[in-house]
């Protein structure tokens, strides 16, 4: 049986989280409450089981790393981001006492924005501090966007990983024969401590990516097409090795979103990977010792069969997952589907259990846990005492509010075609006659799922109901719901969401004349989108790097090396025009309120200055935010909480009670 304790260091270790708020209906602790960032991301524990390291906010947009003793609950900052302009993504373990870190900024180049990732080692004390990648030389013949990452933790090999490394090779240099000429990718061992590096697949500008088997050999490789103008067109060639050879083999030719890699089990000499069957993603395992023997695994004539789930160092894979109504996770490993199962009963009020990593010995395991209305924990649990500890929350501000149950519902489109979705009512509320929100997601192939969403969440404490519809054109469902992606079929995809909002109005649940529409990045598109076709449905719209014009979302690209795969994502005709509230600013009713990132790489920020002047040109209502040096997911905490006032204030204008 499993002792749920919360040992001295755990407890502890919490401390240092920021105080939670005591729960109030003020739109500015709401704001506060809901904006601030995660407590806790992406943590690692140390091979030995003793330390964990992770990524916290500091103060604004500053993120910090830190690294906890489990023993004793101290927890010490080691480094921290600039934040003008780099954000820290994470950080993991290479040996107990070396880190390896990934940060990402953004900058101009030759006058466009270009994303850049790096990463670097350093001790667990913060010292030592070293970069990963190739050095950079004043005659690089190119940008170097990216480092590379680490495919493979060599567990048992002290301090060293495998890394894809991107080689730019060097031009223009006078007067010696020491120049760089090895272009493309490659795969180096690199000892993150002396940074001694082997070149272990020597690069090429034909490969676009490596998998290990989790033992230090690389055993797949993809090469992309390219189109006559250089440009990838999206489709993939995997290439295999069997275990004792240096040869490739053909695994897959060239194909488009029907085939995906996702990790090789080499105590069984196996890949496991996605394939289209029936138009949806099957787990198929297949032989990698010369046959190419494919046995089924999973399949769900519903959705997707999206991940498989992989514990430790060595990435051992012990299951997998899809989402249907609920994530679902199906275990292979009979230890760990005992694990979970107790981990259930332990914690019956945190159904969504992921197994992080564990211990190099397995004996200590790092899982998270949370639910609909909890945003979740981190978790250590040791096998040998049977105890279960937590070991940080990861939104302490919310700790003490009642936060609002989130349900599973469907509901008819246009066609009759019923749309998966999840509603979310306030806490204490009839769930009827309510001021309520749609809020679509974004990508657009991407997807809802039931668990804690923060701002769906803020929605529901400030009284409004919440529906999150998965609409045609979300990922997850397989090819025919895939559709044409969003763009192409806007209608079929704007038309499902506007049928979630009528869908909430028949049954009761809505005013129909209190409705609002808010949305990020696709949402946002989908939010302005709704308000032309339907301009009288909705009494406020709020869209958050939002794209506006289809037509510049094809033109933004066509610098970079997507510009091939945009331009076939969003199609040519009459839709881009009619699928552009950028052209119809006219068509507004409701007041618009915009938000933005100047340094969005996703959806260049002239998208939002583009509809809040054609908007104010044609007389409308629009309040336009613009926030500087920030990317896609805005992440500061002082502008969230800015954000949510601003989307606050405007839905108990117009829809509040």
């Amino acid at each position: 049986m499993i002792s749920k304790t919360i040992w001295a260091g755990a407890a502890a270790l919490a401390l240092f989280a920021v105080p939670a708020t005591a729960q109030s209906n003020s739109l500015a602790s709401d704001a506060a409450a809901f904006g601030a960032r995660e407590a806790a991301q992406s943590m690692d524990l140390s091979p030995d089981g003793s330390h964990v390291v992770y990524v916290g906010p500091g103060p604004s947009r500053v993120s910090v790393v830190f690294v906890a003793d489990l023993t004793s609950g101290i927890s010490k900052p080691i480094l921290k981001s600039s934040a003008d302009p780099e954000i820290l993504n994470w950080c993991a373990f290479g040996g107990n006492d070396r880190l390896a870190c990934h940060y990402f900024a953004a900058r101009f180049d030759d006058g466009h924005l270009l994303g850049y990732s790096r990463m670097i080692a350093l001790g667990a004390d913060g010292l030592n501090v070293k970069s990963l990648g190739q050095p950079s030389s004043a005659y690089d013949a190119r940008a170097r966007q990216f480092d590379g990452r680490i495919i493979d933790w060599l567990p048992g090999q002290g301090n060293s990983v495998l890394m894809t490394r991107d080689f730019v090779p060097e031009e223009g240099k006078m007067d010696t024969n020491v120049v760089r000429t090895a272009d493309g990718l490659g795969v180096v061992k690199v000892d993150l401590a002396s940074l001694k590096t082997d070149i272990v697949e020597r690069p090429s500008i034909n490969i676009g990516d490596f998998m290990s088997d989790g033992n230090g050999r690389v055993r797949i490789m993809a090469i992309p097409e390219v189109d006559r103008d250089g440009r990838p067109t999206g489709r993939l060639r995997y290439q295999y090795r069997t275990a004792n050879s240096r040869d490739w083999e053909m695994l897959v030719d060239y194909q488009q979103d029907d085939f995906e890699p996702l990790a090789i089990d080499s105590t069984i000499d196996s890949l496991y990977a996605l394939k289209k069957i029936d138009g949806r993603f099957s787990l198929i395992r297949v032989k990698l010792d010369g046959s190419s023997t494919a046995d089924p695994i999973a399949s769900n004539p519903n959705v997707d069969i999206d991940d498989v789930i992989r514990i430790g160092d060595g990435q051992r894979v012990i299951g997998y997952t899809y989402a249907d109504d609920r994530r679902r996770t199906v275990y292979f490993d009979p230890e760990y589907d005992r694990l979970a199962k107790a981990l259930s009963k332990a914690l019956p009020s945190l159904p969504l259990v992921q197994f992080v990593t564990a211990s190099a010995d397995g004996n200590k395991v790092l899982f998270f846990a949370g639910s609909d209305s909890d945003p979740g924990h981190y978790y250590l649990f040791d096998k040998a005492r049977k105890s279960l500890g937590e070991v940080m929350p990861a939104r302490p501000e919310l700790a003490t509010r009642v936060l609002a149950s989130v349900k599973s519902v469907t509901y008819a489109a246009a066609d009759g075609t019923q749309i998966p979705a999840y509603l979310t009512l306030p806490p204490g509320s009839s769930g009827k006659g309510l001021p309520a929100v749609v809020l679509p997601h974004g990508g657009p192939s991407s997807r809802d799922e039931w668990g804690f969403d923060w701002l769906a969440q803020f929605l529901a404490a400030r009284g409004y109901a919440v529906i999150q519809p998965n609409y045609r054109g979300s990922a997850g469902f397989g090819d025919t719901w895939l559709g044409e992606k969003g763009f192409k079929a806007w209608r079929t995809s704007i038309g499902d969401v506007t049928a979630a909002a009528r869908w909430l109005s028949s049954q009761g649940i809505a005013d129909p004349n209190r409705l609002a529409i808010v949305g990020w990045s696709y949402g946002g598109y989908a939010a302005l989108q709704s308000a032309v076709t339907e301009p009288s449905l909705y009494k406020a719209v709020v869209a958050v790097a939002p794209v506006t014009d289809l037509g510049k979302l094809k033109r933004d690209a066509d610098h970079y090396t997507s510009g091939r795969m945009v331009a076939d994502l969003v199609g040519s005709g009459l839709h881009i025009d009619e699928g552009s509230p950028l052209r119809h600013a006219d068509a507004f009713q409701a007041p618009v309120l915009l938000a933005h990132g100047d340094m969005d790489n996703n959806v260049f920020v002239d998208h939002s200055r583009d509809m809040a002047a054609a908007l104010r040109r044609a007389g409308k209502s629009v309040d336009y935010l613009e926030f500087k040096g920030l990317y896609h997911s805005l992440e500061d905490s002082t502008v969230r909480t800015e954000l949510l006032t601003k989307i606050g204030a405007l839905l108990d204008r117009t829809i509040g009670h």
